[in-house]
């Protein structure tokens, strides 16, 4: 069995990851560390997982909480991992990390990121950045394997802009010039911390634009972009908050190369996530949206042409809580612990 360990383990991503290992065959959680909840079970603060999981929540710096194990959850905001990562590598452990910390393999592509966020662009792990995989299985996975120990999980943003745009930029179908991503995510998005603008009053009937200024998971999308073409792209981001719970909707679009037309659109998005389980390739008759992906791993890529306009359209959906953070952290988990990469997470999502 492979024993597992989640840091963080109290927030909407530590009870994430949390349900999805109770129903992994190969897994054993050891312990559940947090700076909150210390001291209540599992199961107190999350009571719908009575019976499945009562373990305590300690402190970090509770002999029981330094328990080696073979995989470590970093469920924490930017800048825990980089400080923390380090000690669980040396006691033999991989680490898999939900924030910004091991996205990037340079300083200075770091620093660009942190600066967006407004937390210090000086990175406190330099050295582990090289070694650092970014956590997308879609597009890396020849390079997350049993050999990795550390791995960058996605930004949820990216992970759904970066599957939607992929197959259309690697083949040029459009002009790289004129990318857009509109997304629209839900409330948890924000994190278990209550602020006054997600208080409900400030919520309810209400959506919004928000970081107009650049968002950060910006550099990850264009950065992947860049990867599969060649060349610098630059895209213009909107992100929105809207009055849901859970799931992210991104509207991506691009002009059309000279051409191309939809049948082209369609065998290259087919062809690309061939091999992408977890990516759901569907025409514009679908008539699906983020209820559909509600707690499962999967992305599904509405793939439409407008004629009129000469422009690319695909409408991405996913679980913010899921795909976007704890199933795609377990995929990779699977991945560098050389288990089948569906392991834990074949299984639709929840209707309604």
């Amino acid at each position: 069995m492979i024993k597992v360990k989640v840091i963080g383990a109290g927030g909407y991503g530590g009870v994430g990851i949390t349900e999805l290992l109770l129903g992994h065959p190969e897994v054993e959680l050891v312990a559940l560390v947090a700076k909150t909840d210390v001291g209540m079970k599992m199961s107190e603060l999350y009571p719908h997982l009575t019976g499945f999981c009562d373990l305590p929540i300690l402190t970090p710096d509770e002999d029981a909480a330094k328990v080696p194990a073979d995989v470590v959850f970093f469920a924490t905001p930017d800048g825990i991992a980089m400080n923390q990562a380090r000690t669980e590598l040396e006691q033999g452990a991989k680490v898999i990390d939900y924030s910004g910390d091991f996205r990037f393999s340079t300083p200075e592509a770091y620093a660009e990121y942190a600066r967006r966020i407004g937390k210090d662009p000086d990175h406190k792990a330099k050295d582990l950045l090289t070694e650092s995989v970014y956590g997308l299985p879609e597009l890396h996975r020849a390079d997350i394997n049993e050999s990795t120990r550390l791995v960058g999980n996605v930004g949820c943003f990216a992970i759904g802009c970066i599957l939607g745009l992929a197959p259309a930029v690697k083949n040029r179908l459009i002009d790289l010039t004129s990318l857009i991503c509109d997304c629209k995510t839900a409330v948890s998005g924000a994190g278990k911390k209550p602020g006054p603008g997600f208080h409900y009053p400030a919520r309810y009937d209400q959506m919004n634009a928000y970081r107009l200024s650049g968002h950060q998971h910006v550099v990850e999308v264009e950065r992947e972009m860049q990867g599969l073409c060649g060349e610098e792209v630059r895209l213009t981001f909107t992100p929105q908050v809207v009055p849901a719970c859970r799931g992210i909707l991104s509207c991506i679009y691009g002009t059309l190369a000279a051409g191309i037309d939809l049948s082209a659109v369609m065998d290259a998005y087919r062809s690309f996530h061939e091999d992408n389980y977890f990516v759901r390739i569907m025409d514009r008759t679908a008539t699906v949206g983020t209820q559909d992906v509600r707690g499962s791993n999967f992305c599904n890529l509405i793939v439409d042409v407008d004629e009129r306009t000469n422009r690319l359209r695909v409408i991405s959906h996913i679980d913010n809580l899921v795909k976007g953070q704890a199933g795609n952290a377990l995929q990779n988990m699977n991945l560098i612990c050389g288990l089948p990469e569906t392991m834990g997470l074949d299984r639709p999502g929840q209707y309604p």
